[in-house]
């Protein structure tokens, strides 16, 4: 279904991929300190984010993911799958179980499973969300992996600006981005690899060659039997490190068939006691954001009896 020719009236699934959030709201936020002397300004930042994303988008449904401690598939096939990454900030693992204890208490369901990344999760929730005839999906992400998730029915929202605003990709934006369209991202990361999982594509293979063998050639499968057509150095390259470049695309390839199911009666925002909130905000000495909360708060009485929004002009 093409959303921008037909118009057709939308409900808003939200996917927030918690591990990116609060990575990137660490690092945004200065030091921030509980009453308690709890260091949180991750989860300042991402409590921040969330209510943003209730006041301007006011979503129909939210959900979110987390990756869990220990090996996934990807380690299975490749062990050094991720092994360059440097540990993490002091401070930062500790803020998580209070980040999920804030969604919690907003009555945002948690989605995850050993075994597999959010990015997994996320995916599967969004292929499934497109099986409704109705529902728009935005993964709320600072990972650019999720971009080869796009589609006419799912799109990525990026924060931006210290979380007071973001950039929505969909298929043309990844397009003047990357010059590629979302389901090349695969292909792209299979030839140039991505330093930051430790997965190492082609050696010699950057953005730029990259970018013009697929923009010939479509797919890193058809590079490769159309190997004969290319010539000098890149040809040699392709060619030591084919197994590479496979194995990097497969461990690039976010996965939707986790074995989970989306229960949309779950997602539904705006079902969260108030009180509540506020009780936790005020644990947390979130003072400056509950005016946010109860701005979002009476508007969402307004939204909720709503059963659809248009759809944004994005496209």
């Amino acid at each position: 279904m093409n959303y921008f020719l037909t118009q057709t009236p939308v409900k808003k699934l939200i996917l927030i991929d918690g591990n990116a959030i609060v990575h990137r709201a660490f690092h945004a936020m200065p030091p921030l300190h509980s009453p308690d002397g709890l260091l949180i300004n991750a989860v300042y930042g991402f409590a921040s984010m969330l209510l943003n994303l209730l006041n301007n988008e006011h979503p129909h449904y939210i959900a979110a993911s987390f990756d869990l401690k220990g090996k996934t598939f990807r380690h299975e096939e490749y062990k050094e799958y991720k092994a360059t990454r440097q540990a993490a900030p002091d401070g930062l693992y500790e803020q998580f179980p209070i980040i999920k204890d804030l969604l919690k208490t907003f009555k945002i369901p948690i989605y995850e499973i050993e075994g597999f990344e959010a990015d997994d999760v996320l995916g599967t929730l969004a292929k499934q969300a497109e099986n409704e005839t109705d529902i728009l999906t935005y993964i709320v992400t600072g990972d650019m992996d999720t971009l080869q998730l796009i589609t006419e029915k799912t799109l990525v929202m990026t924060p931006h600006k210290g979380f007071k605003e973001s950039i929505i990709y969909n298929a043309q934006k990844v397009q003047e981005k990357y010059g590629l369209s979302p389901a090349q991202i695969i292909d792209m990361k299979g030839l140039q690899g991505d330093n930051s999982d430790n997965i190492k594509g082609v050696k010699g293979i950057g953005p730029k060659t990259a970018q013009t063998l697929l923009q010939k050639y479509q797919t890193l499968e058809n590079i490769y039997a159309n190997l004969d057509e290319i010539t000098g150095s890149t040809k040699d390259k392709l060619s030591n490190d084919r197994d590479s470049a496979y194995l990097s695309k497969r461990l690039a390839t976010i996965v939707t068939d986790v074995p989970m199911a989306l229960n949309l009666e779950d997602c539904i925002a705006h079902q969260y006691e108030q009180d509540e909130v506020l009780n936790l905000f005020q644990q947390l000495g979130f003072q400056s954001l509950v005016g946010k909360l109860t701005r979002f708060n009476n508007h969402s009485q307004e939204k909720k009896i709503q059963d659809s929004d248009t759809q944004p002009a994005l496209f």
